[in-house]
């Protein structure tokens, strides 16, 4: 069965989605299961992770009761506080939900690019070592440096880097120089630990009218350095159809990996994602 392993629902009126800009005509109003269902039915997606979209941890109660009362939803990254301590509680409690993976802070909205190094943040990782729950690494090409180090600071972590990371594919005045430093980020990380890649997000970061030869130099990337044992396709829908629909982008990358082995496009678009995130069924 294949697994988009990377979507959002949301409604606005619950007031904790601050980075939304407030009349955007395509992020700021709600999104439902009932919303993506025929995209994933004409997609052939049988599975989806859902991740979350606020920091607050209401949000994920949130997210969890939608995934009880969707089959289709088999697991929901959500969000706590690495600030705050007592936290811990929230995800000793969060634990017992069978559908509830692990967590994702967000850490490319916060300025300190050096955030994730600080001392006050590391109980959470030890935490999700401890509860063996997953990291979703969300970032930009500035953290690759830190998100390395903390990967090999705690090399048994479950960890998978969204969104490739989020290059910079619009950028064309510096895209030779950006594809560059981010290739060797990306590498180092695929080499030096055991993290896994998400094949999502790129889209929103190329320029409107896009074409799959805008993305293949990013995908290519990170196919070669992840293999595709380590890599899972993620749709990043809603935010996604800043650039086109569902189907868009779900059938650029699979003309991005047409390249490759039956076997391996199974592990790309469904097998990955069931075993990282341990998916039944």
């Amino acid at each position: 069965m294949r697994v988009d392993s990377h979507q959002h629902f949301w409604q606005p009126a619950r007031g904790d989605y601050g980075w939304m800009p407030k009349d955007d005509p395509v992020l700021s109003r709600p999104y439902f299961p009932a919303d993506l269902a025929p995209f994933l039915k004409q997609a052939g997606v049988g599975r989806t992770v859902l991740v979350q979209a606020a920091p607050t941890v209401e949000e994920t109660e949130y997210m969890l009761g939608i995934a009880d009362a969707t089959p289709a939803v088999a697991a929901v990254v959500g969000w706590i506080d690495f600030e705050d301590g007592s936290h811990i509680r929230h995800l000793e409690r969060l634990k017992k939900h069978p559908k509830f993976a692990g967590v994702r802070p967000m850490i490319q909205d916060i300025p300190d690019v050096d955030w994730m190094l600080r001392p006050d943040v590391q109980w959470a990782y030890e935490a999700l070592l401890d509860l063996d729950l997953t990291f979703d690494a969300l970032g930009f090409s500035r953290h690759l440096a830190n998100f390395l180090a903390v990967f090999k600071r705690y090399p048994k972590l479950r960890v998978v880097v969204d969104h490739c990371m989020k290059p910079q594919i619009r950028d064309h005045g510096t895209a030779r120089e950006e594809l560059a430093s981010w290739s060797e980020g990306m590498r180092r990380i695929a080499g030096e630990t055991g993290a896994f890649c998400k094949l999502s997000g790129i889209v929103t970061e190329a320029n409107p009218g896009w074409t799959v030869d805008d993305l293949r130099p990013y995908a290519e990337v990170v196919l070669d350095a992840f293999g595709p044992e380590r890599v899972m396709w993620g749709s990043d829908w809603p935010v996604s159809r800043l650039r086109g629909e569902y189907g868009d982008w779900h059938v650029a990358a699979e003309t991005l990996c047409a390249g490759l082995s039956p076997a391996d496009r199974t592990a790309i678009f469904g097998g990955t994602a069931a075993r990282f995130y341990r998916l039944e069924g």
